[in-house]
């Protein structure tokens, strides 16, 4: 349950007041009594008899807001005119679109832009099928694909209901690294028809970036993907998350003086985002990590509930053969790091870790524990929520690194990309603004996607997948024919 207000539960009161002294702070201390967070309140109208105002409020969730509003509708000398839920708002005729970069306001713009002067680009193309990337939207354009099999904490809910997340993910896409986004949902959760559908639309993209498709499809799917295609294939639910968790555990390691090698680590949730951060944090060189799900500890040999992709873990991890639930597992552990379900731990599971625990509950929107439970006892704390210091968001990964891949044309994002941009978000924070409430760069300082595009670009041409060598090439020598 949630104990914190939220943007996200905003509301707008519409309320007529009765015009007399003390009217108006019996509703404000009304909301404050059943734990409203009042942001704002304007007036709309003023007569002698009545005053009506809006009055802007956060609520924990949906069943607090209807409460502050049944107690707000209580009060004598008081009517609920209108309740305005912002996030609904918000949303109203979805939140992109599509503009053009050039204008087209006269003949010769005509004549350009489309039939005739247009064919000679379709010719030039056909030709040499590289100038896309200089002549089309292709060098800038990334599609978001979803069959809504594993939305948000929400589950299987379908590709309509996938849209408002799609959306938002081109929006940051947008905003954060001015790369063009298209939300794509299918209407399919079959492996080979995702496949063939992707293939299909892959011309006219850049990258593709998969987005909350359930494991293991997801696996299978972004697998024959990088294979069969020429540009970058990015399952961001596994890949964002590894990348910012490792750049969190980066960071942390170097508040309590510990040593990657040294530590070990355990991750509940062996589903996409879980063996993605696995198997980054084993490129990083961590000294072990115990994988555990809802049967136990992962271990090489165990019968039940593995499926292929925890076959192929269990012989990488878990050197000391641990068994048992989460709490058995965390013992003498130096990091948890949790991205499957709420209230899986407890103080006291911290309390047997090791020295200086560093613990990220990750699990939306509810963590695997509060930090307001931890009771002091980690000496690091993150979550994936914006309420609460250190939160852990793929939004400081995925675009910087697609930032980086169109600007080199890489074939794909390997995993020296994704570990170069690991480190360069970590590097981010200088020793000096290190502490244990400040382990990662908040998701709006503007330094992150250079700093991460740059690494992602460098190491791109490092290990040989980067078409192109030079990062900033002037338009004129792109659109040259001669």
């Amino acid at each position: 349950m949630a104990t914190q207000t939220s943007a996200s539960y905003s509301l707008t009161l519409r309320v007529e007041l009765e015009n007399q002294p003390g009217t108006l702070g019996g509703v404000i201390s009304t909301i404050g009594t059943v734990g409203g967070n009042i942001g704002a309140i304007d007036i709309v109208r003023v007569s002698p008899e009545m005053i009506v105002r809006d009055i802007t409020i956060n609520a924990r969730d949906d069943s607090h807001g209807r409460e502050i509003v049944e107690h707000v509708r209580a009060l004598p000398g008081v009517g609920v005119v209108n309740v305005s839920d912002r996030t609904f708002l918000l949303h109203l005729g979805g939140k992109i679109e599509i503009a053009n970069r050039v204008p087209v306001k006269t003949r010769d713009d005509l004549s350009m832009a489309y039939t005739p002067g247009v064919a000679r680009i379709c010719t030039a193309i056909a030709e040499d099928p590289s100038k896309a990337f200089s002549l089309t939207i292709k060098r800038n354009s990334v599609a978001v694909v979803s069959d809504g099999s594993a939305v948000l904490g929400l589950g299987n809910i379908g590709p309509e209901a996938a849209m408002p997340v799609m959306e938002g993910k081109a929006m940051l896409f947008k905003e954060f690294a001015n790369v063009d986004a298209y939300p794509i949902c299918l209407r399919t959760q079959d492996t080979d028809e995702i496949v063939r559908t992707v293939e299909a639309i892959a011309p006219g993209f850049g990258g593709i970036n998969l987005e909350d498709i359930a494991s293991p499809r997801c696996f299978e799917i972004e697998r024959i993907l990088d294979e069969r295609l020429d540009i970058p294939v990015f399952h961001d639910d596994q890949h964002g998350t590894a990348v910012v968790v490792l750049a969190a555990l980066l960071n942390s390691l170097k508040i309590v003086g510990k040593r990657m090698e040294d530590v070990r680590v355990v991750i509940t949730g062996v589903g996409a985002a879980g063996i993605a951060v696995a198997r980054a944090l084993l490129d990083a060189g961590v000294g072990d990590i115990v994988l555990v799900d809802r049967e136990g500890a992962v271990y090489e040999g165990r019968q039940k509930a593995m499926n292929a992709v925890k076959q192929e873990m269990a012989p990488l991890t878990n050197k000391e053969r641990v068994a048992g639930d989460v709490h058995e597992a965390v013992r003498g552990t130096d990091v948890f790091i949790g991205v499957s379900s709420p209230g899986l731990i407890t103080a006291e599971d911290l309390a047997r870790m090791a020295s200086d625990p560093i613990v990220f509950a990750l699990a939306n929107p509810v963590p695997e524990i509060l930090p307001e439970a931890t009771g002091g006892k980690a000496r690091v704390m993150a979550t994936g929520r914006s309420d609460y210091p250190n939160q852990i968001n793929n939004v400081l990964a995925f675009p910087g690194i697609f930032r980086g891949a169109l600007d080199c044309q890489a074939v794909r994002i390997n995993s020296e990309m994704k570990l170069a941009a690991a480190r360069a978000i970590a590097d981010t924070l200088g020793e000096g603004e290190l502490s244990e409430e400040y382990i990662i760069p908040s998701v709006f300082n503007r330094r992150v996607v250079e700093l991460v595009s740059n690494a992602v670009v460098a190491a791109a041409q490092k290990t040989g997948v980067a078409r192109r060598q030079k990062k900033n090439v002037p338009e004129e020598e792109m659109a040259s024919i001669y």
